[in-house]
């Protein structure tokens, strides 16, 4: 028998669904007007009259510098805040007209907001800068793990398996590399060893999701706890026993260095902000630029690509056309996990650190959340990455200033920032089509 809904329940049913609808569509307008008021608020009015706030473009090494200069806080905030109010009224004029808005106005808010949160907390301490360059550099250098996780995300995904084990393949990657770098004395080799890692989690990833059906969400949870428990047993036996197969940033350094060094490109780097932020760092970061646009191309305008795509939304379809759906699968699992192992890298041998438990502090769901945001694209990955990365580095800067943020609102930060930008921006994305379904012959 059907069980038939009473007028209660369909009434209740209706304002439900009229809500989602409302929220689903007004969202983004509600969002910024609320940071909008909240920045004239309490960064607008928040410092005292006479107070202000200096900014510094250049770093001491930089070839050409820019002075400091100083701000009045107060004006400063109270205009930056009235902009973001004007976006935020656009962006209801344009959700109320029915206008897609580009990405230029979530890049513009997010300019107005935090360069009020950054003059309302540098104000009135003469002793110290707000250094926007660094701070750039350093959102760039931090974004690095989660551009290779999310990337390692969209080649997987896109042919249909989810992949949560990325922050098992980076920790897996960060840990193999220090060991062959610290075996070798040559950082170089423990960049080549890293995607080797996380190739390794990625089969068995394939083994069980694509071979045997098992639940890919299932598998990836179980492979994070099992890198997070290998590394922690080898890092309190063997590493403790033989403390050379982990060596310290200053062991390293002792001996002329098995750190990553800077690569700085001449003529690029010597450009005044843009020089230090783009062009100015060490190997892992210029891989990464060039794996973006690897695949940026190889996805979307390449056989290969298509037949990923293609295994990803209909592999029936796929495999009617000759397209060996399950090898495809498999393929693109162990690349995605050589990517992602890359990227873990980044916690050892790219910034001069010895392997410790659990380092990678849960920036492979990050670099989910980061691939979701750019809607299981390349170039969007990238950009999604890039803003979480900005995230850590204000967390540093707020810190370096003295700003009165309690500091557990500080190490929050990123993770905030991670939960707003995909429940807010993400909208109607769609992920591919069969992903988590098994392709059975």
């Amino acid at each position: 028998m059907t069980a038939v809904a009473t007028p209660t329940v369909q009434a209740e049913r209706s304002i439900w669904k009229t809500t989602a609808v409302f929220l689903s569509r007004w969202k983004a307008p509600i969002g910024y007007s609320v940071m909008a008021l909240l920045s004239l608020l309490v960064f607008g009015f928040g410092p005292e009259p006479g107070q202000t706030t200096s900014f510094a473009l250049s770093q001491a090494s930089d070839a050409v510098q820019i002075p400091v200069f100083s701000l009045p806080s107060m004006l400063t905030a109270i205009v930056l805040s009235v902009i973001a109010l004007g976006l935020a009224g656009y962006s209801t004029y344009a959700t109320y007209a029915e206008k897609k808005v580009g990405v230029w106005l979530p890049i513009a808010f997010g300019l107005a907001f935090m360069g009020a949160l950054l003059t309302w907390a540098g104000a009135g301490r003469d002793s110290t800068n707000v250094n926007i360059t660094g701070m750039l550099v350093s959102g760039v250098f931090l974004a690095v793990p989660l551009v290779f996780g999310s990337l390692a995300g969209v080649v997987n995904e896109r042919s249909g398996v989810v992949n949560i084990a990325i922050e098992g393949q980076l920790l897996a990657g960060a840990f193999l590399a220090v060991i062959v770098a610290s075996v070798t004395s040559n950082a170089y080799l423990g960049l080549v060893a890293a995607p080797i890692a996380g190739a390794l989690v990625g089969s068995l990833l394939a083994l069980f999701a694509v071979k045997y059906w098992v639940d890919q969400i299932v598998v990836g949870v179980v492979l994070n706890v099992l890198v997070i428990g290998l590394t922690s047993f080898f890092f309190s036996t063997v590493l403790s026993d033989r403390p050379e197969l982990n060596q310290a940033a200053a062991q390293m350094q002792a001996d002329g260095g098995i750190v990553l060094q800077s690569l700085p490109i001449p003529l690029l780097a010597d450009i005044p902000v843009l020089g230090p932020v783009l062009f100015d760092h060490n190997l892992l970061v210029y891989l990464m630029y060039a794996i973006v646009i690897a695949l940026q191309i190889m996805l979307f305008k390449s056989r290969w690509g298509l037949r990923v795509r293609a295994v990803g939304e209909h592999p029936k379809a796929a495999d009617t056309v000759g397209i060996k759906v399950n090898r495809t699968r498999v393929l693109s699992v162990l690349l995605g996990g050589a990517i992602a192992g890359l990227g873990g890298a980044f916690f050892t041998v790219a910034n001069g650190l010895s392997f410790a438990k659990e380092m990678t502090a849960g920036k492979g769901f990050i670099a989910l959340a980061a691939m979701i945001l750019g809607r299981w694209n390349p170039t969007g990955a990238l950009m999604a990455a890039l803003l979480f990365g900005f995230a850590d580095a204000l967390r540093i800067q707020l810190g370096i200033i003295g700003s009165p943020i309690p500091s557990e609102w500080l190490a929050m930060l990123p993770y905030l920032a991670t939960i707003f930008a995909v429940a807010g921006l993400v909208g109607k994305s769609r992920p591919p089509a069969a992903e988590n379904i098994p392709y059975k012959k």
